[in-house]
């Protein structure tokens, strides 16, 4: 009786005390590697942190040592000064704010793979100090994993695009694309499905597998690209040099001063039809802005017409009768 007493007490402090403590152990050990993980993904993913790594390497160790004994407030001024005296272009700007977007999609996913690993490890772990043997969990997860992929094909080709998507991207939240049955702007970007929001404020969910091409404007710079049309009897020349200087003068004064990134191309006589003769004037332009910039120039260019006798296109059938 004795002998069955102290096993007992061995196995119930094995149950209450061991195997608990051992649990726990490893749960907490899942926390703080999921926390560091999480924190090197932020560092890596950080478009700031690398350009202030980039920023301090090329500061000589002298320097960089009394830089770090600076006061907080003078290191801010110090690069406030610096920002200001060589200011980022509109298409550097452009390209920060982009690879700041992509590194925080791509950051969002690494982070939840993270988790999900974690907490698969954990468990794997817990059913092992329970005395589960975890072997055949393994092999059925394998095997069904197998069946999932035979039965759920679409959902892998979503995954899979999704995945590609991210890392090549292709667009990122705040993109205006055009996904061929949806076009607006990205509100969400999964690894199922992208949200596209359109201009009369549907919102499509668009699934990643089904996507077979996409349009993005909104990726380094874009084109605002004018057709204006003048009536025949109308001096093409001038109708170009007045159009060409109302869209200089416009380019920079506000509001477009901030978002033209080149100067405006007068490229001529696009189009001649029965109705009016097209006139085609482009300019660069920062990503999104193509549209603001386009109705501006164009009610600058009308008005610039107006003040100098340019005449508009009338249709031919009423032009024939008011000739006739």
């Amino acid at each position: 009786m004795s002998v069955l007493a102290f096993e007992l007490t061995e196995t119930s402090r094995d149950w209450l005390i061991h195997r608990p403590v051992e649990i726990a152990i490893y749960i907490v050990l899942a926390l703080v590697v999921r926390l560091v993980l999480h924190k090197a993904i932020d560092r890596t993913t950080n478009p700031e942190t690398r350009r202030r790594k980039r920023e301090a390497s090329r500061i000589p160790s002298m320097m960089s040592s009394l830089r770090q004994r600076a006061p907080e407030n003078l290191r801010l001024r110090a690069a406030e000064a610096m920002r200001q005296k060589s200011p980022d272009t509109p298409r550097e700007e452009a390209l920060r704010e982009r690879r700041s977007q992509r590194a925080h999609t791509i950051g969002s996913v690494l982070k939840s793979t993270v988790s999900f690993v974690v907490l698969m490890w954990v468990l794997f772990q817990t059913l092992f100090i329970l005395g589960v043997n975890v072997a055949p969990f393994i092999a059925s997860a394998g095997i069904v994993g197998v069946a999932i992929g035979f039965g759920a094909q679409n959902l892998v080709r979503d995954f899979l695009s999704g995945l590609f998507m991210l890392f090549e991207d292709q667009y990122g939240v705040g993109d205006v694309v055009d996904l061929g049955d949806a076009v607006g702007t990205v509100e969400a970007v999964g690894l199922r499905v992208t949200t596209v929001r359109d201009e009369f404020g549907t919102l499509w969910y668009c699934r990643n597998g089904e996507v077979l091409r996409v349009g993005n404007y909104s990726q380094d710079y874009a084109i605002a690209l004018l057709e204006l049309p003048i009536a025949h009897g109308a001096d093409v020349d001038l109708a170009c040099r007045v159009a060409l200087e109302a869209a200089v003068a416009a380019a920079a004064e506000e509001p477009l001063i901030g978002k033209v990134m080149g100067s405006p191309q007068m490229l001529g006589v696009n189009s001649v039809n029965v109705n009016a003769v097209n006139v085609r004037l482009t300019v660069t332009v920062r990503p999104n802005t193509q549209w603001s910039v386009q109705r501006e120039l164009r009610r600058r260019i009308l008005n610039a017409f107006e003040e100098n006798g340019i005449k508009a296109p009338r249709p031919y059938g009423v032009a024939l009768e008011e000739n006739g």
